[in-house]
């Protein structure tokens, strides 16, 4: 599939293709939200296929890119413990990577601090208990074609789960 990354406030089009390495500078001129979006139809979920670059102040970014760096932090309730041990059971390590636990997948996103973001997957959905909840329970509901799998999960393990990855800050 090739997409073309683009961001029109800051930069043009740049052509992702599968086996090439491209790189693409970007500065903004301003602290600001600046969106993003696929420029090259990508198939079913291309309109879903945006983003958000965050400009900051270089103190800020800087701020924020340690905090980035550092590992999950420990499981705060009983509950997020539980979500903790389960996630770390379930085949979600295959894929996922968790700072600081075995958690070690590369092949889909770093969750080691998903409860800061604002959106969840790709930017589909805004960042919420909910949200969170429906997207591990019903992913290709939301977002058919994704790859990832729908989780076999009962109603407390689900809860667990998400309590977990909310306290991933």
């Amino acid at each position: 599939v090739i997409h073309s990354f683009w961001i029109p406030s800051l930069a043009g089009k740049l052509d992702l293709i599968p086996g090439h390495m491209n790189v693409l500078d970007i500065k903004a001129d301003k602290p600001g939200v600046y969106r993003g979006q696929c420029a090259e139809f990508c198939g079913a979920q291309h309109a879903n296929m945006g983003t958000f670059i965050i400009a900051e102040p270089r103190p800020k970014f800087d701020a924020w890119l340690n905090d980035q760096l550092q590992p999950a932090g420990a499981p705060a309730s009983g509950e997020a413990k539980a979500g903790a041990d389960l996630f770390l059971k379930r085949p979600c390590v295959m894929c996922h990577r968790i700072g600081g636990t075995p958690a070690g997948g590369t092949v889909a996103p770093d969750l080691t601090h998903i409860a800061s973001r604002k959106t969840l997957a790709a930017g589909t959905l805004t960042m919420s208990r909910g949200n969170l909840a429906a997207w591990i329970a019903d992913p290709q509901g939301i977002k058919p074609g994704s790859h990832m799998p729908v989780a076999d999960l009962n109603g407390d393990e689900l809860n667990a789960i998400v309590a977990y990855l909310e306290g991933l800050k």
